[in-house]
């Protein structure tokens, strides 16, 4: 089993998460990027050259793979153009080769629950255009799965943070390190739940060396929900100081969209954090036995990569 290559397409946080996990494991490991190089990570993975869109590409890189990690994305505000091609192009080449394919998701897919907890097993309802988007793409995924075609699985988590993000991480952790204010959006009132991209990493490896975990969805297992003031409460007790921070309403979204296409997509995402968004992560967590790492822990965490990070730039 050690011999096995398990290749991830993404060297964001997530893929970097699940390499980790992986090596851990004992595999070896292969990230597909665009440069073909990758720093900070552990012996027994390398990096390889390779766009995600390009099929044949895709064939080559994932051959004699056991299993295929789709952890990897187009720009958030080109999913409608270009997601579903993008995805399809990995799928192919997973199912040439023979391989298992293990797929990163998120929750926009069941739309506006109303304060509902989500849940795996709920009806996809997507009320947004991304949201469609990735219905359609899971739909697509479970499909071939239940006609024999690949076999897939699919792990979603709430919006996450941690070492290596250049979102959630960077607006709401990185600007308090530094003295500024943070950027929060939405009601700060309203419980969330937030998963931790190591966690979700740590999912996505467990999928993908468990054969019962195929033909299913799962949650990553994730901290009990809190409200933004509250994470902001356990932010200043892990800095020992007050933070500041600033939370921008649906209003002021719509009207910063109009100068940024990140925020502009943003904007239709909002009901998440304008209401109750809590994720019932039971399943994974009896299934699998293992428990999210705690909130503050993984802000402490996160605040030491951030410490690190911010040092290399000024070295």
């Amino acid at each position: 089993m050690s011999n096995e290559m398990h290749v991830i397409f993404g060297a964001g946080p997530l893929g970097r998460s699940t390499a980790r996990e992986l090596v851990r494991l004992g595999k070896n490991v292969r990230i597909i990027n665009r440069s073909g190089k990758l720093s900070d990570m552990p012996a027994g993975v390398e990096a390889v050259a390779g766009d995600a869109n390009d099929l044949q590409r895709n064939i080559e890189v994932t051959r004699g793979a056991a299993v295929v990690y789709q952890c990897a994305q187009p720009l958030y505000y080109e999913w409608a153009e270009k997601f579903p091609a993008f995805q399809q192009a990995i799928v192919d080449a997973v199912v040439k080769n023979g391989a298992r394919l293990v797929v990163a998701d998120n929750l926009y897919m069941y739309g506006n629950t109303h304060g509902q907890p989500i849940r795996e097993d709920m009806p996809y309802q997507p009320d947004t255009k991304k949201g469609r988007v990735r219905a359609q793409m899971a739909q697509m995924i479970m499909d071939a799965h239940a006609a024999g075609e690949i076999q897939a699985t699919i792990g979603r988590a709430s919006n996450f943070f941690g070492p290596e993000d250049r979102v959630v991480t960077d607006l709401a952790i990185r600007p308090a390190l530094l003295g500024k204010t943070i950027n929060l959006i939405g009601r700060m009132d309203q419980p969330h739940t937030f998963s931790y991209v190591v966690d979700f990493g740590k999912l996505l490896a467990t999928l993908g060396t468990h054969d019962e975990s195929f033909g299913q969805i799962w949650f990553t297992p994730s901290p009990a929900p809190v409200t933004q003031a509250e994470f902001v409460k356990l932010l200043e007790a892990e800095l020992g100081a007050p933070v500041k921070f600033m939370a921008a309403g649906p209003l002021m979204m719509k009207l910063l969209g109009m100068f940024d296409p990140m925020i502009r997509e943003t904007v239709e995402m909002m009901y998440e954090w304008m209401q109750p968004f809590v994720v019932d992560t039971s399943k994974a967590e009896k299934a699998f036995g293992w428990q999210a790492t705690p909130l503050q822990q993984a802000i402490k965490d996160t605040i030491i990569w951030l410490r690190e990070d911010i040092a290399k730039a000024k070295a």
